[in-house]
């Protein structure tokens, strides 16, 4: 460890020559909201807005160091190790060949271009990332180019690294507890090494991408069955081989699983009251402190936020999202009866804080009867208790399908 330690300061002193350390900023809302002195490690300042410029910029210096002739990189991502790389292969001179999934969204696209510019071409391959991975290792064959993993690359990881040396040096000490995320694990697991016993640690996943607890429960990396891709930034289906071999050892009580839904919370709160802009999966580690709050009061945390590449497209959404799970917005199918008044009966129970967010006929069931979908958003969860004992009153037939997952995906 003493040796990781000391290459990954070496790293950390490397990149100063191209960007420099991100922010580590004491949060006041944070640190009143938990009683605790909580830190935000800003990698969504980095100038590709998340961490992975650290991972790219290291293997590139090495691989650069060791063969000098090499001209021709590649990598797979979603969208944050593309950007890195990007500007990494523009700063380096070399050239790259970008492959990302056909779903990655627009703005990671573009910025990718844009830290690109004449060094880098983006292929759109695959509609999931292992399909797209399998591309760009088969095309780095045929070139015989060299690929940048996104995460499983010891220089990968010893870059990650360096965003413990910074939160030392700028805590002139190290905190109380660290809190980051894990996709693929090579910020955790690079930090982590860093680290070692000399501060706790918290590892959070989302629920739908939670490769590193199957792993720590099956001992080895397992791929998981299915993958929300929601938190792309740390949706990642089997946990790295060397990633795992330097996290293989952490608590299981440790690595915290997150509601996709509970993230949008986090990411509306700290947009709207903090002006921070975070995407899903850089937002894990300041949403897991709600599962803190009693172990980290009086401690000093540092959350890191690994990244804001967030498309304001994606914002609708989000709040859409945050209100379903806050259960202030909910879904009904009402079986509306087709008499004068009956709408105006419905909007009756309604109270002066709820409003209909979505009304729509999807059909006439009988000649009596039609069915509507009904979106009610509140300012209270417990106004819905009034309108259902209401609705049940005036012998409504209705049925919440807010949490319905079959139902909400083709009708809400």
């Amino acid at each position: 460890m003493t040796n990781f330690r000391t290459l990954a300061q070496a790293a950390e002193t490397a990149m100063r020559g191209v960007f420099n350390a991100t922010p580590l900023q004491r949060n006041d809302h944070l640190s009143d909201r938990y009683k605790a002195d909580i830190w935000l490690k800003r990698e969504d300042l980095s100038p590709v807005r998340s961490y992975k410029l650290r991972g790219a910029f290291n293997a590139m210096r090495k691989v650069l160091e060791n063969n000098p002739e090499t001209t021709q990189f590649v990598c797979a991502s979603a969208g944050n190790h593309a950007q890195g790389v990007a500007f990494m292969c523009r700063h380096f001179g070399v050239k790259g060949v970008i492959f990302m999934p056909v779903t990655t969204p627009q703005q990671k696209i573009g910025k990718t271009e844009k830290f690109g510019g004449d060094a880098v071409s983006i292929r759109l391959t695959g509609d999931y990332f292992d399909d797209t991975l399998a591309a760009a290792q088969a095309y780095c064959d045929e070139i015989n180019g060299h690929f940048l993993s996104p995460f499983d690359d010891e220089d990968v990881i010893e870059g990650q690294a360096s965003v413990g040396v910074e939160i030392e040096k700028q805590l002139s000490d190290l905190p109380d507890r660290i809190i980051m995320p894990v996709g693929g694990g090579g910020l955790s697991s690079g930090v982590c090494s860093y680290l070692g016993d000399r501060t706790a640690v918290t590892l959070v996943e989302p629920e739908g991408g939670a490769c590193l607890a199957a792993a720590l429960k099956a001992g080895e990396p397992t791929r998981l069955d299915h993958v929300n891709t929601f938190a792309d930034g740390a949706a990642v289906a089997q946990i790295g081989a060397k990633t795992f071999q330097r996290l293989r050892d952490t608590n299981p009580a440790d690595v915290l699983t997150i509601n996709e839904d509970r993230v949008c919370t986090t990411i509306l709160e700290m947009l709207n009251v903090e002006g921070i802009v975070l995407e899903p999966a850089g937002a894990l580690a300041v949403d897991a402190l709600k599962d803190m709050e009693a172990e980290i009061r009086g401690k000093t945390v540092v959350c890191v936020t690994s990244g804001g590449n967030f498309d304001f497209e994606r914002l609708p959404e989000v709040k859409e999202r945050a209100q379903r799970y806050s259960g202030i917005k909910k879904y009904f199918i009402l079986r509306m009866p087709q008499r004068p008044g009956a709408l105006r009966d419905f909007l009756e129970m309604l109270g002066p804080d709820d409003d209909i967010a979505r009304f729509e006929y999807l059909k006439k069931s009988a000649r009596n009867f039609g069915s509507v979908l009904i979106g009610i958003e509140t300012t209270n969860p417990e106004n819905f208790g009034h309108i259902e004992t209401q609705l049940d009153a005036a012998g409504f037939d209705y049925r919440d399908i807010t949490n319905d997952e079959v139902l909400a995906e083709f009708l809400i």
